[in-house]
């Protein structure tokens, strides 16, 4: 059976891992090959951040596809003054936020992902409580208006800085500090039984 390519190989002959620049412009000028390597190498990463914006893996796998097909269709325009990281981050990002601003208000508890599997060393007390746990800061965080739930996954669960957040979402440095301040408020009060 032969071996499969290296995924930062365009050619699959080498195995030194190719700059995602020389990748980009590769693909920009119709190298599909070079595409799938991207989309290999931040394929998951954007599943994982489109996940926690939407909390629904189907939702998000839409999101991901369709920025990866606008990002396909946008390549031969993209001026690389940001990496491709970034750009696709921001265009995955906003299909995120477009669709929780298409969303009804209320979001329904069925959507919302169960959370992990607790470890088998744990008491099934603990357990519970870490179900109920997870399903009250699902619910909080169901109670974000859809800008501040963006900004905060970005800050606090991606540790993306408040320069790139503001670039991703298009408003001021101090627009997002002032939604990530909102939604840490709003968790805290909602959390506070929890603690």
């Amino acid at each position: 059976m032969p071996a499969e390519p290296d995924r930062g190989a365009v050619d699959g002959h080498t195995a030194v891992p190719v700059d995602d620049g020389l990748l980009t412009v590769r693909a920009a000028e119709g190298d599909e090959d070079a595409f799938e390597v991207l989309v290999h190498r931040y394929g998951p990463r954007m599943l994982r951040l489109a996940t926690r914006l939407l909390g629904s893996v189907s939702e998000a796998e839409d999101a991901v596809q369709e920025g990866f097909v606008s990002a396909w269709r946008g390549l031969p325009e993209f001026r690389g003054e940001a990496g491709f990281g970034t750009w696709i981050h921001r265009i995955v990002t906003n299909r995120c936020l477009n669709a929780l601003r298409a969303r009804r208000p209320v979001t329904d508890l069925d959507a919302v992902p169960e959370p992990a599997a607790p470890e088998h060393r744990a008491s099934p007390a603990r357990a519970a409580e870490s179900r109920a746990t997870a399903e009250a800061l699902n619910v909080a965080m169901a109670g974000l208006s859809s800008e501040q739930r963006v900004c905060w996954v970005l800050r606090e669960v991606e540790g993306v800085p408040y320069e790139t957040i503001a670039d991703t979402v298009g408003i001021s440095q101090e627009a997002v500090r002032a939604r990530v301040f909102r939604a840490r408020r709003c968790l805290t009060e909602a959390m506070a039984a929890w603690r």
